[in-house]
C-alpha cells in the first residue's frame, strides 16, 4: 500500500503546540494549498488541509513558523473517529506530517526581502536547503 503526501502551502494561523500526558509534543496546523486551476470567475481557489506533527518537529514548527508562511510538508493521510457529546460518530481526516521545510525567509510572506535571516530552515533537505530566488517576471504563468 502507498500513503504518501507532499504539500506546499501557507500556514493559515500560528500552529497550536500542546503536550500529551507523556510529555510528547504535538502541533496542529492548517495549510492553505492553491488548486491547480482557476474557477469560472478566473480566481484561484484553495483547499484548507488539517495537519498534525509530533515530537521535536512539532516544537520547531511552532517556534519557527507563523501565519502566512510558505512551507512544504511530507507525511501521510490518516483518518480517525470519536463519539462526540451528542453520541454522534465524528470522522476526521488529516495529514500526519513526518517532515516540514520552511520555503521562504521569515519576512517574505509579508513582501519583504531578507538577506540574512536569524532562523534556519527545519529538518532534512527534502525540499532543498534554501528557496530559489526567482522574480515573478521570470515565471511562465
Amino acid at each position: 500500500m502507498i500513503n504518501n503526501v507532499t504539500l506546499v502551502g501557507r500556514i493559515t494561523k500560528k500552529p497550536e503546540l500542546r503536550y500529551t500526558p507523556q510529555n510528547k509534543a504535538v502541533a496542529t496546523f492548517t495549510l492553505a494549498v492553491n488548486r491547480a486551476f482557476k474557477n469560472a470567475n478566473g480566481e484561484r481557489e484553495a483547499d484548507f488541509i488539517s495537519c498534525v506533527i509530533w515530537g521535536k518537529s512539532a516544537e520547531n514548527l511552532a517556534n519557527w513558523t507563523h501565519k502566512g508562511q510558505l512551507i512544504g510538508v511530507i507525511g501521510n493521510i490518516q483518518t480517525r473517529n470519536y463519539e462526540n457529546q451528542q453520541g454522534q460518530r465524528v470522522y476526521i481526516t488529516e495529514v500526519v506530517a513526518s517532515n516540514f521545510q520552511v520555503l521562504e525567509k521569515s519576512n517574505q510572506a509579508n513582501g519583504e526581502r531578507v538577506s540574512n535571516p536569524a532562523a534556519k530552515p527545519q529538518n532534512n533537505d527534502s525540499f532543498g536547503s534554501d528557496p530559489m530566488e526567482i522574480s515573478d517576471d521570470d515565471l511562465p504563468f
